[in-house]
């Protein structure tokens, strides 16, 4: 069974916000301390009972002179769009106002389930305006404190009722979503592949709208390509939107076992590069680097060398990934990616010794000891590999507050020195002695 979607939807100020950071929580604190990497969260990843589920939070619909603003009623359609469930966010202590009329009207014209979430119900006020919300005719009605999280875990129960553990893809080829900007040949670098045209190509961006599968044969090995919609140049509107039609992307790459980041030759990096490329590393999945568009490119081989030094620059947060330079149109070069993934995926269910990885943090640990805290020094007891998909490693310390990031990244380096993790991420955790996995 496939993750389920949630929208978050409501007027301004009801909460929103509070509460999708109360679901989402701080599981991606340490990739936003990532140097480079800087975006609005409006979407995550999230879990109630170890059953994920992708979570959408909406701009708030307000009427203005008796229209909505477009934009936020484009995203909100959007989401409500892409979601299996919506949560309507309503304020207990304002009670039933113009605009959760409005956007009663709006979901009840939707063939989607509804959850009505009466938030703020942390006072003798709100508790007083419970019952007046019924009169908006939905069937399910959930009080909660997103603030103090107050009956939040009942709404989550209910949300993920029915739905399994994880998720089983019925598809058992690596899987290989190629993700990027529009325009940049996505879908080109997907024929090429295939040898085929079997993807509708045109120079109008956007065209892909949504992931495609499309299976291929390597070194008589079958695998399988996600070709997934590209993001949107952009524009009044678009700008915000397409946050919310990127969720089509994250999908696919969370389904992948390896993203291809498809870069164009001809425009150079933008902002948006590296966001799509940061959903990739939050993902936890292996990455290859595409320069598309090199037939373009004079001076090829001083070009390369620019061209690795600018995506180190740009990309800091993902210096692990592979780089290949082609030309999806004419074919030039292509003979080069496969190997490049092939690498990078093996790299991410590698297994490491336990006397192996020891022996590596223990030496790094010699060479450089952290720096004390407050007259405190960290002292490491064990260290091994509690998983692979991203491989991951956990360092058994006394106290795990006594850990700088700058230390985690030297660790990581000290890692990658000694083992080739190459194309892919790797995770260190660091626990407490005797501390177990929640």
């Amino acid at each position: 069974m496939a993750k389920q979607t949630i929208c978050l939807v409501g007027r301004p100020n009801t909460g929103k916000s509070t509460l999708f950071n109360r679901i989402v929580g701080k599981k991606v604190a340490i990739i936003e301390d990532a140097p480079g990497i800087t975006r609005d969260r409006i979407y995550s990843q999230a879990s109630y009972n170890n059953i994920p589920f992708y979570l959408i939070d909406t701009g708030g619909i307000d009427i203005k002179d008796g229209d909505f603003n477009d934009e936020i009623k484009a995203q909100v359609e959007i989401g409500i769009e892409e979601a299996d469930t919506i949560v309507f966010i309503v304020d207990s202590k304002d009670g039933i106002t113009n605009n959760d009329m409005i956007i009663r009207d709006m979901l009840k014209k939707q063939n989607k389930r509804v959850v009505v979430a009466i938030n703020k119900v942390d006072n003798s006020t709100g508790q007083k305006n419970i019952y007046e919300f019924y009169s908006l005719g939905f069937d399910e009605y959930y009080p909660i404190s997103a603030e103090h999280g107050t009956g939040v875990n009942d709404l989550l129960k209910n949300l993920t009722e029915g739905y399994e553990e994880g998720y089983e893809d019925d598809d058992d080829n690596i899987k290989i979503a190629v993700i990027g900007r529009p325009n940049v040949g996505k879908s080109s670098l997907v024929n090429a592949l295939l040898n085929e045209e079997r993807v509708i190509v045109s120079d109008v961006a956007g065209t892909t709208r949504d992931a495609i599968d499309t299976k291929f044969t390597y070194n008589k090995e079958e695998y399988t390509l996600i070709d997934t919609a590209g993001l949107r140049k952009k524009g009044k509107i678009f700008e915000s939107v397409e946050k919310y039609s990127l969720l089509r992307s994250m999908k696919a790459i969370d389904r992948s076992d390896v993203c291809l980041l498809v870069l164009d030759a001809t425009t150079g990096i933008v902002e948006h590069d590296k966001h799509i490329a940061g959903y990739a590393l939050e993902a936890g999945k292996p990455t290859v680097i595409v320069v598309n568009k090199w037939d373009t490119i004079e001076e090829k081989d001083d070009a390369i060398k620019e061209w690795t030094k600018t995506i180190k620059n740009n990309f800091q947060f993902m210096d692990y990934a592979k780089i290949v330079f082609l030309s999806a149109q004419t074919k030039k070069r292509i003979h080069t990616l496969m190997p490049e993934v092939l690498t990078s995926y093996n790299n991410s269910i590698k297994e490491v010794k336990t006397n192996v990885i020891n022996d590596v943090i223990r030496d790094a640990f010699i060479e450089t000891p952290p720096a004390s805290f407050k007259g405190k020094k960290l002292k490491v007891y064990f260290t091994h590999q509690s998983g692979i998909k991203p491989p991951r490693f956990d360092i058994e310390v006394n106290s795990k507050g006594l850990v700088h990031f700058s230390y985690y990244r030297y660790l990581e380096n000290k890692i990658r020195e000694n083992i080739d993790f190459s194309g892919t991420p790797i995770i260190i955790q660091f626990k407490n002695k005797g501390e177990q996995d929640l």
